[in-house]
């Protein structure tokens, strides 16, 4: 697994992936009723299989999945991880808490720093060069992706130095530019400073707050989609074919 030097918090600096796979998937309950929508299938595999096939590339090997809804549907599956070669631990939501509170409850579970993934986007990030700017005193690294219409998803300003300046909420704006594309590496820290069994959003209210500490934005100009909705569902079945097995 990825290491980080100088890191006390967990063992020999392993960094540990946190995805977020506990929505109630609402915009696809009428395609999407049996499960919940990280457990789409696309050509027959979990989509979240996906991702977590796209971190064992990356050299994360240590995944706590994050359950909610349905959330013996996702432990059924994957189990201890074993048959995936990674380990696998859950921590499971008995009520929404977003990404921000889902991400306190698994505090005692996650590495320093933590790789937090969104359960229902797919796209082409690199570890190391997260970690190359993790390295510059960031607090935060946010994988960007551009986008030709970010009113859907809100926008991200970034400067010449790579530091994120503003983020934008959807439907402010519309055109091309980049947009949060759900990849964070982030320090311990910002966990433990977060009030416990509340309702918080990472994006909308923690990362804003944040930005004059450094937070950091990694522009990726691979493949992306988030399946949130029944169209994108429809289009990944297509997208997503060749990713099948591909690890």
């Amino acid at each position: 697994m990825k290491e980080l030097e100088d890191n006390p918090d967990s063992p020999a600096g392993a960094v540990f992936a946190f995805v977020l796979c506990g929505g109630h998937g609402t915009r696809l309950r009428p395609v999407l009723s049996d499960r919940p929508k990280s457990m789409a299938l696309i050509s027959g595999t979990a989509f979240l299989q996906l991702l977590l096939d796209r971190l064992r590339c990356q050299g994360v090997d240590d995944v706590i999945l994050g359950t909610g809804y349905m959330a013996e549907k996702i432990e059924g599956y994957f189990g201890s991880g074993n048959k995936f070669a990674m380990r696998i631990r859950y921590s499971r939501e008995d009520e929404p808490l977003g990404t921000g509170g889902a991400l306190k409850l698994a505090e005692p579970l996650i590495s320093d720093p933590v790789l937090v993934l969104n359960g229902d986007s797919y796209v082409e990030w690199n570890l190391n060069p997260m970690l190359g700017l993790f390295r510059k005193d960031a607090d935060i690294v946010v994988v960007l992706q551009a986008v030709a219409d970010v009113s859907r998803y809100g926008s991200v300003a970034l400067d010449q130095e790579g530091r994120i300046t503003q983020f934008i909420e959807k439907g402010v704006r519309g055109g091309p530019g980049l947009i949060n594309a759900g990849v964070y590496l982030l320090r311990k820290r910002i966990v433990r400073d977060l009030p416990a069994g509340t309702a918080i959003s990472l994006e909308r209210e923690v990362f804003p707050r944040l930005l004059e500490r450094g937070v950091f934005g990694l522009v990726c100009t691979g493949f992306f989609i988030d399946i949130g909705i029944p169209d994108d569902l429809k289009r990944a079945q297509t997208l997503l074919a060749s990713r099948v097995g591909a690890a």
